[in-house]
């Protein structure tokens, strides 16, 4: 299908005419990959950089001190935009984990008896929490999403609302559920943790770079991303934003490159106990610097900037709808429209239904989804067209038949 680069042109034409961009990606054409909540591909221009990276580093001599701060604040900057914040409250990391960590070490210990997730939460934002609870002498609740029947969602937002509490030291949660693509009431979360003073994390991979997040409207206080999802990325880099509450914190490592003389190659040992003056920069990790993985998640964020967030959840939206038609009249479970991102959704298969039929179906076709949990996991992209949706409703259509 045809391209359109969006350069000057008005965002109301945008929605008209956005259609698939595929060829700025590298997928082979016999596949048909919704998946990119698994992995996301490449773009061709991140493929680029990466490998220009690689090149510069053959002759060290090109690589200057100012290189070690001004693509990694380019990169800060990209990511305020999408999250709306200050880039100086934004840290590069390596991992999601990394990010939680840094932030429940430093969550105040005498607030609360208890922390809040919810349940079949993704593994590290749990085992961070659970383990900070069991340290500190707090309970964990967890709170259940019971099974997909109608106003699960609905109930479920209710429920945590409803344990939020003075006693709450802090809420851990993802923006969207991991599995399924459940949608949680984050501005309303974030203002019920803001009356209480718990502390609001969130783990934003599943959604950051495909569903618009606000930081200030919804009081986040914690907001990390892997970049190897929606953030088009490579692996083994991501961006995490901290509010105010953190600017004082004790980092998980002290690098060099967090003090406030790290520019001074010349006067390094004329040790210092400041941080860099950007509030969150202490929490970057030891060699953020990285001359591959940077200027590939600059460019994959100057063209997500450049489609719009919301262009591509809507996109999203339009191509999976004859999808999800397909399955709520046959019998699929799904979520509820209000609460179903439309760039990650699950469905659960009918009774009777061979589920090791279906996947052996979708293998043969080349159909690339996800098992999660007792859900196929569905997250479709710009780089999808309307035959993958198809084809994956052609090979449900041949085993429900």
């Amino acid at each position: 299908m045809s391209r359109l680069r969006f350069i000057n042109w008005p965002d109301f034409v945008k929605r008209v005419i956005m259609s698939s961009q595929k060829d700025l990606f590298q997928l082979p054409e016999d596949i048909h990959y919704l998946n990119c909540g698994y992995m996301s591909p490449l773009l061709k221009s991140a493929e680029e950089a990466g490998i220009q990276g690689m090149q510069r580093k053959r002759n060290p001599s090109g690589i200057f001190a100012d290189d070690f701060f001004n693509e990694p604040e380019t990169l800060r900057l990209l990511f305020s935009r999408l999250i709306n914040c200050n880039p100086g409250q934004v840290a590069v990391i390596p991992s999601t984990s990394y990010a939680f960590q840094s932030a429940v070490n430093n969550l105040p210990v005498n607030k609360g008896s208890h922390a809040i997730t919810v349940s079949d939460e993704f593994p590290s934002d749990y085992y961070t929490i659970r383990r900070w609870c069991g340290e500190n002498r707090k309970e964990l609740k967890v709170i259940e999403g019971g099974k997909n029947q109608n106003g699960r969602a609905q109930s479920w937002n209710t429920r945590i609302l409803e344990a939020i509490s003075n006693e709450t030291a802090a809420v851990i949660m993802s923006s969207i559920h991991w599995m399924d693509g459940t949608k949680f009431d984050l501005k309303a979360i974030g203002k019920r943790c803001r009356e209480v003073n718990a502390v609001f994390i969130v783990d934003g991979t599943q959604s950051v770079g495909a569903l618009p997040i606000d930081v200030k409207e919804y009081n986040i206080d914690v907001l990390a991303c892997a970049a190897y999802k929606w953030l088009l990325g490579p692996y083994s880099i991501g961006l995490a934003y901290y509010s105010e509450f953190f600017n004082g914190g004790i980092p998980l490592e002290e690098s060099w490159l967090n003090r406030a003389n790290a520019r001074n190659f010349p006067g390094l040992t004329a040790y210092t106990d400041d941080y860099q003056a950007t509030g969150a920069a202490r929490y970057n990790v030891g060699e953020y610097s990285n001359f591959i993985l940077t200027p590939m998640l600059i460019k994959s964020l100057e063209q997500i900037i450049n489609w719009k967030v919301e262009f591509i959840q809507d996109y999203c939206k339009q191509v999976s709808r004859p999808l999800i038609d397909f399955l709520q009249e046959n019998d699929f479970k799904t979520e509820e429209e209000n609460f179903r991102a439309d760039h990650l959704f699950g469905f659960q298969l009918p009774a009777g239904l061979n589920a090791a039929r279906l996947l052996e179906q979708l293998q043969k076709r080349k159909i690339f989804v996800s098992v999660r949990g007792d859900s196929i996991r569905v997250s479709p992209h710009l780089y999808n067209t309307d035959n993958d949706i198809a084809m994956l409703m052609e090979a449900l259509q041949g085993v429900a038949g």
